[in-house]
């Protein structure tokens, strides 16, 4: 007998609501049956959860910081619980192998224990003969949480953490293509989190436009694509709510000549290929010297074609498929464009008959650097490499994109490679070492690529207003 689609319930104020009208179907990306089914938020229920997280507000920013810590560490271990559970659904609803779902799940949790370790002060003393001035950090209100479809769970993490830590109260909205997972956590977490404090919603296209435009949100906290992320900064505008865009990226990897070429290319080919190549942060084209170009390129080439990609359940698959058909429709559609174009190809990927959003890894020979597959942000298994002569060089073409998130470079030479990293007009460089934040350091874009920045301290303290109060001593 077959198992019932799972139908997890949305949490606002605190209890577990369900669907009032036709709920929305939430497609498997490997066999585009259904996985699941979710919630699609009346505006009155959006009303109820803003509501709720208003009144939770009132308590929760009161709270001590030992208070809020010992809360998300609940969290944490409530989520590693169900780690198994919860991954499974993951991969039914996103496509990613299972082995990478319970990393991802993992991640969730250490994300919140990240944040609970960090060393954050809300209130300093400045004493003077004269005055005493103390400095608060105060919490903004109610924020609204919204997380796209590539990492669905650890980026539901990058949002619930900073804001409760710091005081606030949250509104979490998942992605349409991917709520299954995160209105599950929610479920879990009912008993964890005070009442109102965290609040999960989902729906079709229209919710985010309602969430970002309400009266009742003081912050947005948004991770998506620039074109999106600029019609989430207009709808801030209306009520001067605080943002945080972590948006595209076209990010660079750069491989120097003085490389283990058979290491770098396995660790740059990951930094690309990872998550079928959804990732913001994905390396998405990449410069390697001339010297080693063919060498690099073979060994590149060879684990493109020799990867085993397929539904993310089965034993041994490493990369999964695209999760929802618009953004394979677009791969595709890149995919052929550069086929057709004059740019040779290193390894033309498969792009499957059948059920499921498969596109195979792509990789394209020294394109020219006004072909799309250099100029726009895929999103997919299609990665060019380019050849490069000198620094100076390739630091231009690195830089000559609208996009500034993220890069890589790869050097035995550090002080060369940190050099190098710090004239590129990126907003993280990581030297020799695959592209991943961490709960501690900050995180964000340059250029089109976001604004503010998440992440340690700083991205805490973006959570919160200056409150200074003066006293003048008699």
């Amino acid at each position: 007998m077959p198992h019932p689609e799972p139908t997890p319930r949305m949490l606002i104020g605190g209890r577990l609501v369900g669907a009032e009208g036709d709920p929305l179907d939430v497609l498997n990306p490997a066999t585009e049956a259904i996985a699941g089914r979710a919630p699609d938020a009346t505006d009155g229920q959006l009303d109820a959860a803003v509501s709720a997280a208003r009144h939770a507000f009132a308590t929760w920013s009161t709270t001590s910081l030992d208070e809020r810590r010992a809360v998300l560490t609940a969290c944490a271990a409530t989520v590693r619980e169900h780690l198994e559970e919860l991954a499974v659904l993951l991969t039914t609803e996103q496509g990613k192998p299972l082995a990478d779902a319970r990393v991802e799940i993992a991640v969730f949790a250490d994300w919140l224990d990240g944040h609970v370790a960090l060393d954050f002060h809300d209130d300093e003393v400045i004493e003077t003969e004269t005055r005493r001035i103390r400095v608060r950090r105060v919490p903004l209100g109610v924020v609204a949480g919204i997380v796209p479809w590539n990492y669905p769970v650890v980026i539901a993490a990058k949002k619930i953490a900073p804001a409760l830590l710091a005081g606030n109260t949250l509104v979490l909205k998942p992605s349409p293509y991917t709520p299954l997972t995160t209105l599950r956590i929610g479920e879990l977490l009912a008993d964890v989190v005070p009442a109102g404090v965290l609040n999960t919603v989902s729906g079709g296209d229209g919710l985010g436009p309602r969430l970002t435009g309400h009266p009742g949100i003081r912050k947005i906290a948004f991770v998506g694509s620039t074109a999106t992320g600029r019609k989430v900064m207009a709808s801030a505008a209306g009520t001067l709510s605080r943002v945080t865009l972590e948006l595209g990226g076209n990010d660079p990897a750069i491989v120097l000549p003085d490389v283990d070429v058979d290491e770098v290319a396995v660790r740059v080919f990951w930094t690309c290929f990872a998550n079928s190549g959804q990732i913001c942060i994905a390396a998405k084209r990449v410069y390697v010297h001339e010297d080693i170009y063919d060498a690099f390129a073979e060994r590149f080439a060879e684990l493109a074609r020799t990867v085993k990609v397929g539904n993310g359940l089965e034993h041994g698959v490493r990369l999964g498929p695209l999760q929802n058909r618009a953004q394979y429709e677009r791969v595709v559609g890149l995919v052929k464009e550069t086929i057709g174009s004059s740019a040779a190809l290193l390894v033309e990927g498969a792009i499957p008959d059948g059920p499921g959003y498969f596109v195979h890894p792509t990789v394209v020979d020294d394109p020219a650097d006004d072909s799309a597959v250099v100029t726009q942000e895929p999103f997919g298994p299609i990665v060019p490499l380019l050849r490069f002569r000198d620094v100076d060089e390739v630091v231009r073409r690195a830089n000559d994109c609208e996009y500034g998130l993220a890069g890589t470079v790869w050097s035995r030479d550090l002080a060369v490679a940190e050099e190098l990293a710090a004239r590129l007009e990126v907003g993280t460089v990581w030297i020799n070492q695959e592209a991943i934040p961490t709960p501690d350091v900050p995180f964000g874009g340059r250029k089109s690529s976001g604004l503010g920045v998440e992440n340690g301290v700083e991205g805490v303290l973006e959570h919160t207003d200056t409150q200074v109060l003066s006293v003048r001593k008699e």
